[in-house]
C-alpha cells in the first residue's frame, strides 16, 4: 500500500519543479483550452437588473492563459479566477457583469483566452441564439 502511494506522489511532483522560494517551472505540452459561454438567467435579468455571463476555459496548458471579454467588439472588464490544475491541465472561469440594458442592446459577446506562445482562442455567443 505504501509503495503505491509513493509512486502516485512522484507522478504528481514530476509535473513541475519549484526553485528557490517559490518559482515554479511547469513541464508539459502546450494545449489551448476549450471555451464555453453561459448566458445570464432570465431570473437574474428580472430580479437584479444585471446580466452575468460566465466563460469556462477547460483543459489548457500552461497556467498563464488570460481571459478577456468583448461586447459587440468593445473590450469589457471582467473578473477572473486562478487556474485550477486537474489531470495535468488547467481550467479557468471568467465572469462579465453587464446591466440588463447593456445585455438587451448587445448583439454578441465574445470571450477570448490568450497565452503569449499560443494562438488566442475565442468563443462568441450571439444574443439571438439565446432563449428568453
Amino acid at each position: 500500500m505504501q509503495e503505491v502511494f509513493e509512486r502516485a506522489v512522484i507522478g504528481i511532483v514530476s509535473l513541475w519543479n519549484t526553485f528557490g522560494s517559490g518559482t515554479r517551472l511547469g513541464v508539459g505540452s502546450n494545449s489551448a483550452p476549450t471555451l464555453n459561454i453561459l448566458p445570464p438567467s432570465s431570473e437574474e435579468l428580472s430580479s437584479t437588473r444585471t446580466a452575468t455571463l460566465t466563460c469556462l476555459a477547460n483543459k489548457g496548458f500552461p497556467s498563464d492563459w488570460t481571459m478577456s471579454w468583448k461586447v459587440d467588439r468593445t473590450s469589457k472588464k471582467q473578473e477572473d479566477s486562478t487556474g485550477v490544475l486537474e489531470k495535468d491541465l488547467y481550467s479557468w472561469i471568467s465572469t462579465l457583469t453587464l446591466t440588463a440594458q447593456e445585455w438587451t442592446k448587445a448583439g454578441e459577446v465574445t470571450c477570448e483566452a490568450q497565452q503569449k506562445s499560443q494562438t488566442p482562442v475565442t468563443k462568441t455567443l450571439r444574443k439571438a441564439d439565446c432563449s428568453g
